[in-house]
């Protein structure tokens, strides 16, 4: 008698299934743990709070209102550091030794990864709700239109998904959360702060000019902000969905090949 062999669509089904049981449980404990949900939504509203109220009357935007300029830019601050959840949640599990555990089940390989970087990016969909909301209440006016908007938030997420996994593969490199969280804000605070997300790049040094106009966060602003506020993008589009597909290439077998690595 023959064994029936899985086909290479019965084995992506039970990947894509496996993946979601990973996500529903990262979900699940964010449920149950919210306070890391509470952060993830007040840290943001402050910084809109802070500089629409406090720094914006000192800062000039070609689009006039500091506050239509703000709040796309802090969309795409606020999806970046909510990948930064797929580090400190994968160091968790290595530290308290789920990840082992996970490993000597028989599920796919893609799956701990996938369901971790899903469930953050469905935690990232919550939070562009709620500071959108914020935004509308503190004078946010985008005149791009319903379908802009839209695109705007699948490209963001799609970058903020794709930078995920250079945050797993962090995440397990680190020992514990703690050190995930110390090893990720050296790499994500200088391409989000030296970027055109709060100011334009035209008032920076020079020195520091070319390196935030041309980086992968100004980019992914600028194209938000574009299609939001129904503004010309230029290329920005377009290098944002390049620079997310090449870090998705590049980072997510990195952060597998840790993976089958990890203890």
């Amino acid at each position: 008698m023959s064994v029936p062999t899985q086909t290479p669509k019965g084995n992506l089904r039970w990947a894509v299934i496996d993946i979601a049981t990973i996500a529903r449980r990262n979900l699940l404990t964010l449920i149950r743990i919210p306070i890391s949900l509470v952060f993830a939504v007040v840290q943001p509203v402050m910084f809109v709070l802070l500089f629409r109220y406090v720094f914006g009357g000192a800062i000039l935007v070609p689009q006039g209102q500091y506050v239509n300029f703000l709040i796309p830019g802090i969309l795409v601050q606020t999806t970046i550091f909510g990948a930064l959840g797929t580090a400190i949640g994968l160091a968790e599990d290595l530290q308290r030794g789920l990840i082992e555990r996970f490993r000597a089940l028989p599920m796919a390989r893609t799956a701990v990864l996938g369901g971790r970087t899903v469930a953050d990016l469905a935690r990232n969909v919550l939070v562009l709700v709620v500071i959108t909301a914020v935004g509308f209440a503190v004078g946010f006016r985008p005149h791009g239109g319903v379908g802009p908007y839209l695109e705007a938030s699948l490209l963001m997420l799609f970058f903020a998904y794709a930078i995920s996994w250079g945050f797993a593969f962090v995440g397990l490199a680190a020992p514990n959360s703690e050190t995930a969280q110390a090893m990720t804000f050296p790499i994500i605070f200088p391409i989000t702060f030296a970027s055109s997300i709060f100011v334009p790049v035209q008032s920076m040094p020079w020195w520091l000019r070319d390196f935030a106009r041309n980086q992968p966060v100004s980019q992914a602003a600028d194209a938000v902000r574009g299609l939001m506020l129904g503004t010309p993008v230029g290329n920005s589009v377009w290098l944002t969905l390049i620079w997310g597909t090449g870090a998705l290439i590049v980072l997510a077998p990195l952060a597998t090949m840790r993976y089958r690595r990890a203890a």
